[in-house]
């Protein structure tokens, strides 16, 4: 594990304190680790969020049968070929 200084003005290291004392966290690094944990999880779900969304804006829903699935296959290894991958 690696170290990283950070600066707070002196409220927010008492809320930061507070918080360790209150119990739910041993340590202020575990409360920080944590709130950094928080912000990628809702990050991450913003992005599926936002792939939801343009997969419902994209147009009329496709059958997903085998035939989809093989010719999906194909044009994503046909895109690699080309390095065109997304």
């Amino acid at each position: 594990m690696t170290s990283l200084n950070v600066s707070l003005p002196e409220p927010l290291k008492d809320y930061v304190e507070a918080q360790v004392r209150q119990g739910s966290y041993s340590t202020p690094s575990e409360y920080v680790r944590s709130l950094i944990r928080e912000d990628q999880q809702r990050r991450a779900e913003e992005r599926l969020e936002r792939a939801l969304l343009h997969g419902l804006a994209s147009g009329p829903p496709a059958e997903a049968d085998r035939e989809f699935w093989k010719r999906k296959r194909r044009q994503l290894a046909s895109r690699r070929r080309k390095g065109t991958a997304r």
